[in-house]
């Protein structure tokens, strides 16, 4: 399981920012811990690919990732509403057109993440497909 572990600061400090504030396109993703079963919030910066909305992490195999491949039921928050979506993992060869749009999308502070885990098989990619409405406000 490749992972690149993420500083303190960014983890209580920038994740904390990014979602209070929507910074780097980000998004709040719920997911549900696998062993508490309590819920998990972190930043998340969805990629639309052809009409179809994308996950990528990072960071490779992170405790999101193991969280959603449990329960793949996950909603993202942002200002204008939280919707409810079906995450399916997509096959290693059709990551990289979805990797390329993120890091065009994210822009240089992920770059540093793809050049040191650079195989698209570090990094597993959601398609998240809309579920029963559950916008609110």
């Amino acid at each position: 399981m490749t992972y690149l572990n993420q500083p303190w600061f960014n983890r209580k400090i920038i994740n904390t920012i990014a979602m209070a504030t929507g910074a780097v396109h980000s998004e709040t993703l719920t997911a549900i811990k696998r062993a508490s079963k309590q819920p998990q919030k972190i930043p998340v910066t969805p990629v639309d690919v052809d009409g179809v909305k994308y996950l990528v992490p990072t960071r490779g195999e992170s405790q999101w990732v193991q969280n959603v491949r449990n329960d793949p039921n996950v909603t993202l928050t942002t200002k204008s509403g939280t919707t409810k979506y079906l995450a399916h993992e997509t096959p290693v060869e059709n990551r990289q057109p979805i990797i390329d749009a993120y890091t065009l999308k994210a822009g240089k502070i992920v770059k540093g993440y793809f050049s040191k885990l650079p195989d698209p098989a570090d990094h597993p990619v959601f398609i998240l497909t809309p579920q029963l409405s559950l916008r609110s406000k």
